[in-house]
């Protein structure tokens, strides 16, 4: 446990220690037109990896693929500390974003093996804390770094908590047994260049519709063959499952609507006069209701089932969404705090309930796929989601009305989220 939450911890507080010193790294090495590309390649890689990593982990084993996806960060670490341009960078930040996507599944699926199902809530809150924690350190170590020593070191202190990391996992006697099975190495890479050439669309200037078309012809060539497959790599059987099956699109839509409301939330307290330290404390406020919500879910889960919970962790996200349509040019610091609370509430029942429900409604032998598959669609929910938002900011000249725009955007895509919870029968 202390090795998962390590590794949770140092892949959180690297996204958003590297957001926060990005402009200071381009100054010194330049390329600056490489810049959302330090961020996009990290993205698509551990987007593209975690489901595959998942399924790969239910033939080989938890603890030997954790292991790997910690290495591979933390070589991806030493690389972008060493680099001395802003195409090095890009690359190793890819490396990186490889081993962050073999460890981004396991805190749950490995939770999913140790805990019984009422316990697991407050696992999953556990873990949920580390992101609250990376919101707070990570400015801090951040700006410490810049100004005291080099921005080099927001990689380089990855390091000694990896080897930390891989050093405790070494003692855990893995409870799993896997189901060994002939690894679909062609559709991974398959899913890969689809899934890559889709997310391209959220980064990319131009040719946007030929990034597009080419992503849905992969991806149906990938359907095609995976329908065939003896072993594929991401089981579409699992899509037959109804409540899995919809799940995963209640969790898509939900990240879809509101999730990268707080990427853009520390700017607008920035644009109210907040420091950096303050406008991120304000997210501490989702961790908050996140963990209310997920510390008891695991109880609740049995006296209510799945498709009640969901519906009311949809409610709290309509909620949410009209919490922040009432963000306007004066808000102060405590609302929107407040608002990320409610919004805590919301995606700590549906992100808890969800990946539960992901691994009790299958089979042993395809949990890590399953569990994989939900916190993917979260991620590219997520990634569709923020760049809407970044859209609906920088095509208006009024900071304050990009900012009732976004979240117009944001509250109705949550309607819609809302009813597809419906969908998912009492189980």
């Amino acid at each position: 446990m202390i090795s998962i939450v390590l590794a949770n911890l140092v892949a959180s507080m690297d996204t958003t220690i590297a957001n926060t010193t990005m402009p200071i790294i381009t100054k010194e090495l330049g390329g600056f037109e490489l810049y959302a590309w330090s961020f996009a390649s990290y993205m698509i890689m551990s987007t593209v990896i975690s489901p595959v990593a998942g399924r790969i982990s239910d033939m080989f084993g938890r603890k030997t693929i954790f292991a790997v996806g910690i290495i591979l960060f933390l070589i991806g670490s030493v690389l972008c500390g060493f680099s001395n341009s802003m195409l090095q960078l890009v690359l190793f930040r890819a490396v990186q974003g490889i081993g962050a996507g073999v460890m981004m599944p396991f805190p749950a699926i490995i939770a999913g093996d140790l805990f019984k199902v009422e316990q697991r809530g407050k696992i999953q809150a556990f873990f949920t804390a580390m992101w609250g924690l990376s919101a707070i350190l990570a400015p801090m170590l951040g700006a410490a770094f810049v100004e005291y020593a080099s921005w080099r070191w927001i990689f380089f202190i990855n390091i000694p908590i990896c080897i930390v990391s891989v050093c405790l996992l070494w003692a855990y006697k893995e409870v799993y047994e896997p189901k060994r099975s002939k690894v679909d190495y062609f559709g991974a890479v398959l899913f890969a260049i689809g899934v890559s050439l889709l997310l391209l669309t959220t980064i990319v200037e131009s040719s946007i519709y030929v990034y597009a078309l080419l992503g849905v012809i992969v991806i149906g060539i990938f359907i095609a063959y995976e329908k065939r497959h003896e072993s594929p790599i991401v089981p579409l059987s699992l899509l037959k499952n109804p409540p899995i099956a919809w799940m995963i699109v209640n969790s898509f839509l939900a990240c879809v609507s509101l999730f990268g409301a707080s990427s853009y939330v520390p700017l607008f307290l920035q644009q109210e006069g907040y420091s950096l330290f303050i406008s991120g404390v304000a997210l501490l406020g989702t961790s908050f209701g996140w963990m209310a919500m997920a510390v008891p879910a695991g109880k609740w889960i049995l006296k209510w089932g799945y498709g009640r919970l969901l519906v009311v962790g949809n409610i709290f996200l309509v909620l949410s969404g009209v919490t922040l349509l009432f963000m306007k040019e004066g808000t102060g610091f405590w609302y929107v705090f407040g608002a990320m609370v409610v919004q805590g509430l919301a995606f700590g029942l549906i992100a808890t309930v969800s990946v539960i429900g992901s691994q009790q409604l299958v089979k042993p032998h395809e949990k890590g796929v399953s569990t994989s598959l939900q916190l993917f669609s979260r991620n590219i929910g997520t990634a569709i989601g923020v760049t809407i938002m970044g859209a609906f900011l920088a095509k208006t000249t009024d900071f304050y009305a990009g900012f009732e725009n976004m979240f117009l955007y944001g509250f109705i895509v949550s309607l819609f989220a809302f009813a597809s919870s419906f969908m998912i029968k009492k189980v």
